[in-house]
């Protein structure tokens, strides 16, 4: 009895916007920082979008997206913009330190110039 594997696609697990959002979110903080991750997170959500939908939502050929996000595509930032916003997706920024915020400095008084 042979068993028959099926290669797996995120595409297909990738059913809701909260889905979508999250695996991106993850593939941003994953990606090694020549964004060949986060390209590819965006094919997978293109495709369990439909790719035809997101032709039209982002005003690029579906043959464009598919060359910008297939392994060999090098999107521009602009394009991975308008894909994002077309997703119904933000970007958003936070510091990768740890480090405590600044503490403002007191004003001196007059006392504290007359002790200095």
């Amino acid at each position: 009895m042979s068993e028959k594997f099926t290669r797996w696609d995120a595409a297909d697990s990738l059913k809701t916007g909260e889905d979508m959002a999250l695996y991106l979110d993850a593939c941003l903080n994953e990606d090694s920082g020549d964004g060949q991750l986060i390209r590819a997170a965006l094919n997978d959500i293109a495709r369990a979008r439909g790719m035809s939908q997101l032709a039209r939502d982002t005003g690029i050929t579906r043959e464009g997206l598919y060359r910008a996000l297939s392994d060999k595509g090098n999107p521009e930032l602009t394009t991975v913009l308008k894909i994002i916003k077309a997703l119904g997706m933000q970007l958003h920024a936070t510091s990768s330190t740890t480090s405590k915020p600044r503490r403002a400095a007191r004003k001196k008084t007059p006392a504290d110039r007359v002790a200095a």
